[in-house]
């Protein structure tokens, strides 16, 4: 096979429909858009999701649910993430660096969830109650 040889498939290709062209094309005089209303003139047509001064449909909808902005700049971490870290002094710039959080998280939560068996410090972290009860029950702190 030769790039110069290539040729589309039969019936891929096909010419452009000629509307408006005269009585014998089957598309002239009114070129298919039909007789009278908006959309048979020229510049008219409406807006996306206008019914005709109906309600539309996303007004007529509830409004349901909240997507916070700030969600993707949140992330959780569990005990037994904290069990596999390999330094002691835990914070933020630490867990990133360990693959444990995204580049783009801002504010970090440990959870208790999992086990955890060795003493730990950590700094700039939020931690739940039941999460700090463990960490400070084996001697580690949480700053």
């Amino acid at each position: 096979m030769e790039l110069n040889t290539i040729q589309p498939a039969v019936g891929a290709k096909h010419s452009k429909r000629r509307v408006g062209r005269g009585i014998g094309s089957g598309l002239g005089k009114t070129a298919g858009r039909g007789h009278k209303g908006q959309k048979s003139r020229s510049g008219g047509f409406h807006k996306v999701g206008f019914e005709g001064g109906q309600m539309p449909m996303q007004r007529r909808l509830p409004k349901r649910g909240f997507k916070s902005l700030s969600s993707s700049y949140r992330a959780e971490i569990r005990l037994s993430d904290l069990e596999k870290m390999p330094v002691a002094e835990i914070d933020i710039f630490v867990l990133k660096q360990a693959g444990f959080l995204s580049v783009s998280s801002k504010n970090v939560r440990v959870i208790l969830s999992g086990e955890i068996s060795k003493k730990v410090t950590l700094k700039g972290l939020a931690v739940t109650k039941g999460a700090k009860a463990a960490i400070e029950a084996l001697g580690g702190s949480v700053a």
